[in-house]
């Protein structure tokens, strides 16, 4: 169900009773698809401590997002095994395949609009917001760029020929036809909209019947002819698309740092890297991490202990005094940083003057209809 809980934030949640607990990590994969896929942001699926899961469930998945530029790990999405209390406290029963008697598992899972944030942080830059091609409710805009005693209306009219090309292809175009703003002003009033890629028509490009392609992410300039302009739009949308994803990657790879000692775990935490730390997964030893680390900028946290784990080394264990975990047990190794608690309407403040949240907003509805649902909403 999708639920409006305000206007300024809206919440995808699901409460369901499977006779499995397999669809935990189901749904999970589902938020990380819409992460990576959708909105170019790499993600770690784990599991959260016993200190961080849901309160009476068996255990709760995330996926786990970090803004390099602040250095703060996110909750991007949760999937919690609630177990059988449930069914046990209330009695409540089906047949399964065997025609047996058995109790359901029930499950919750939800995200929320604070996605938008996360994409905000991780994508934009000091020139306004990037948006990837698939979630932007505009993914390209043509801008006529008539110079003194040019054919003025013939450049506008090739700028509203290219917009229903492109729209006839699937692609979400529009023109800025205004004539009391300059050109320059429109290429950054676009660019901090975060607008995909940006299409200029000029004199030149009327005579060569071309376009010139800039893309926001890199800048990077390309003339394309009108012979081949859906194909070759397409194709730098795809590229924009991929390069985001791949650029958010590696500078997230590149902060974390695994650390065996306690002296390494306060070091790696005030250069603001993603830490993956020995975990023994006690209540009382994230606590007294909490404790210890706790200062202006907040106090570290389990984010979770991701499936994927590197081998681990023979001389991990270390002693009470200078290791993380003052009894270790073979948990594996969990992320750790001060997380971010962000909220749409408190943190994207400067966008809005400039941003029509409610496309977005529109964006991530659909979202979740094509990845949920499959149909368009």
């Amino acid at each position: 169900m999708l639920d409006c809980r305000s206007r300024e934030f809206l919440w995808h949640e699901g409460h369901t009773a499977f006779a499995t607990k397999e669809e935990v990590l189901q749904i999970l994969e589902l938020y990380r698809h819409i992460y990576e896929e959708f909105l170019a942001i790499p993600v770690m699926k784990g599991r959260k401590s016993e200190l961080g899961k849901f309160a009476g469930g068996l255990y709760t998945t995330s996926v786990e997002a970090f803004i390099p530029n602040t250095g703060r790990g996110i909750q991007g999405a949760t999937s919690h095994c609630l177990g059988q209390n449930f069914a046990k406290m209330f009695e409540i029963n089906f047949e399964n395949e065997k025609g047996e008697k058995s109790m359901f598992w029930q499950n919750s899972w939800a995200y929320s609009t604070r996605t938008i944030g996360v994409m905000a942080m991780v994508h934009g830059d000091n020139k306004g917001l990037v948006l990837p091609p698939k979630v932007s409710a505009l993914q390209v805009i043509v801008i006529p760029v008539p110079y003194k005693d040019a054919d003025t209306q013939g450049i506008f009219d090739a700028c509203a020929a290219t917009v229903v090309t492109l729209s006839d292809a699937g692609i979400r175009a529009e023109a800025d036809l205004r004539e009391n703003y300059s050109p320059g002003w429109k290429y950054l009033n676009w660019k901090m909209k975060g607008v995909p890629l940006r299409i200029e028509k000029g004199p030149r490009d009327l005579a060569n019947n071309q376009v010139r392609a800039v893309r926001r992410d890199n800048g990077e300039k390309a003339d394309i002819s009108r012979v081949f302009l859906v194909e070759q739009v397409k194709g730098m949308l795809d590229k924009i698309q991929q390069n985001l994803f791949d650029v958010a990657k590696q500078k997230r790879d590149a902060c974390i740092e695994v650390v065996k000692t306690w002296d390494e775990f306060v070091k790696a935490l005030g250069q603001k890297e993603l830490i993956l730390a020995p975990w023994c997964d006690e209540e009382e030893v994230e606590k007294d991490v909490k404790a210890r680390t706790r200062g202006e900028m907040g106090a570290a946290k389990s984010l979770c202990t991701p499936f994927e784990q590197p081998e681990l080394p023979e001389d991990i264990e270390g002693v009470a005094e200078d290791s993380i975990s003052s009894s270790w047990k073979s948990q594996g190794l969990a992320l750790l940083q001060v997380e971010c608690y962000l909220m749409l309407h408190s943190m994207v403040v400067y966008p809005t003057q400039n941003l029509n949240l409610v496309l977005l907003k529109q964006c991530f509805v659909a979202t979740l209809c094509t990845s949920f649902f499959n149909h368009d909403c």
